[in-house]
């Protein structure tokens, strides 16, 4: 009861936030993302410390067989760049123009009556996520700027992490004139229970996560889900493809993060390439370290060769029919031949997550027919899947991929956290009735003139 009690107070406090916060100008959100940016440089010392005491945490349970080595890296804020790309993310997107006010519609309805469909925010969000707590400031910062408040709840792996950014989020939010409960962030899984029932406070659910997460979030709430659960994406080698192009693209789409939801992990290799691309292709693989999990076909057109590759008995294993259901999250990929495009599409349709997938190709035609064909969220043509992200595709960062038929599909960034109202006015001296529209003698007709507008003038 205490944990229903606790997430209904938390929930109705991110409502009163939205709420106040829709008459404020776009500046102060902008300014409100300024403010948690030199407070997450400022405590940037405590919240590394903290991200290393969850790291050694994580390595506890690794060693115990109770989460993943690919969990864990997720969980390392410190790695490379990380730190430096979540903070140039959160500028990026205060630089962003305000997506909210815009008009996409507008009509005049009749003299001195004017429509306009105008996009404003959807309201509340509540984003539940695993491992990697970058997501607290990523979400934090696109649903300040779309003028969303947000619930985030992180993976219990990176509570210390997530716990301080989450805090120095609401350091900034109180120096400006949004409310503090603007973002707020919850530690447990009955407060997530509690706050799935809360329909009449939360707007959106969006989970991050793999597919067990997500499917048990859509299974407890009558609040809209937005979201993906398995990344399987795949890169298909067309009979034209290009020796150098498919090493370079299959192989960063492999190796770049194989932990990432945009990695690839199934190969499809057409049939005419067995005993040329796809030999230079799978040795680049073992020399990147890569287990790579082969049909009858792509094994037989390897252990022909009168030089057998280096790693080959240690790399080189026979694929089982759940193979190509498996989302690896490490360097480990499955490969099968197929004899043409079409078969190639049928397949990736029928074992995708609709996430990302890629075409090798010199050939137009099967480029046009592979991006038009293949039923997910992005369709590259000679380029690695690890492009899917909302940084690489100029949207600052992204709350996550969608791989639903909703408003927004594929990397979600501001746009997709935005919809829209329909804003009606009349100017008339004793305003506007539907009374006076119809058929018949002294009824009026609908103009119905559009309006070269994209902001409301009012």
């Amino acid at each position: 009861m205490g944990s229903e009690i606790a997430a209904e107070e938390i929930a109705k406090a991110a409502k009163v936030a939205f709420e106040q916060s829709q008459l404020l100008p776009a500046a102060v959100r902008i300014d409100a993302l300024a403010k948690i940016k030199q407070q997450l440089e400022a405590n940037k010392a405590e919240i590394l410390a903290a991200n290393k005491q969850d790291m050694e945490a994580a390595q506890v349970e690794v060693d115990a067989g109770r989460i993943s080595n690919a969990m864990m890296k997720r969980l390392d804020l410190g790695k490379g760049d990380k730190w430096d790309s979540m903070l140039k993310g959160l500028q990026d997107v205060a630089d962003l123009p305000d997506p909210t006010g815009v008009v996409s519609y507008a009509s005049q309805l009749d003299d001195d009556l004017e429509l306009y469909r105008v996009s404003c925010p959807i309201g509340v969000l509540l984003v539940i996520f695993e491992a990697r707590p970058e997501v607290v400031v990523n979400i934090a910062a696109l649903a300040i700027k779309s003028g969303n408040a947000a619930i985030l709840k992180g993976g219990k792996e990176s509570n210390h992490t997530t716990h301080l950014l989450a805090k120095a989020i609401s350091q900034g939010l109180s120096q400006t004139s949004l409310p503090s409960t603007y973002v707020q962030a919850i530690q447990t899984r009955a407060e997530v229970s509690a706050l799935l029932d809360l329909d009449r406070y939360i707007d959106l659910v969006i989970p991050r996560g793999g597919n067990s997460l997500v499917k048990a979030i859509q299974n407890s709430t009558r609040i809209p889900v937005m979201g993906h659960a398995d990344g399987l994406c795949h890169v298909y080698l067309d009979e034209s493809a290009d020796r150098q192009k498919a090493v370079r693209v299959v192989v960063d789409s492999k190796t770049d993060y194989p932990s990432a939801c945009n990695a690839a992990e199934t190969l499809i290799v057409h049939t005419s390439l067995l005993n040329t691309v796809w030999r230079q292709v799978a040795q680049a693989l073992l020399e990147a370290d890569v287990h790579i999990l082969c049909d009858s076909h792509t094994l037989s057109a390897l252990t022909s060769l009168p030089n057998v590759p280096e790693r080959f008995s240690s790399h080189v294993h026979s694929s089982t029919e759940s193979s190509y259901s498996i989302e690896h999250l490490d360097l480990t990929i499955s490969v099968i031949a197929l004899p043409s495009l079409h078969s190639a599409i049928h397949f990736i349709n029928s074992h995708s997550s609709h996430h990302t997938d890629s075409i090798i190709t010199e050939c137009e035609h099967a480029a046009s027919a592979f991006c038009r064909g293949v039923d997910s969220a992005g369709t590259f043509v000679n380029a690695s899947t690890r492009f899917a992200d909302g940084f690489r595709y100029g949207f600052g960062t992204e709350v996550g991929i969608s791989t639903g038929r909703i408003h927004a599909r594929g990397p979600v960034g501001l746009e997709g956290l935005v919809i829209y109202k329909y804003i009606l006015r009349s100017k008339a001296e004793r305003g506007h009735i539907v009374g006076e529209f119809g058929v018949g003698e002294g009824k009026k007709n609908f103009k119905h003139a559009a309006i070269a507008t994209t902001s409301v003038p009012f």
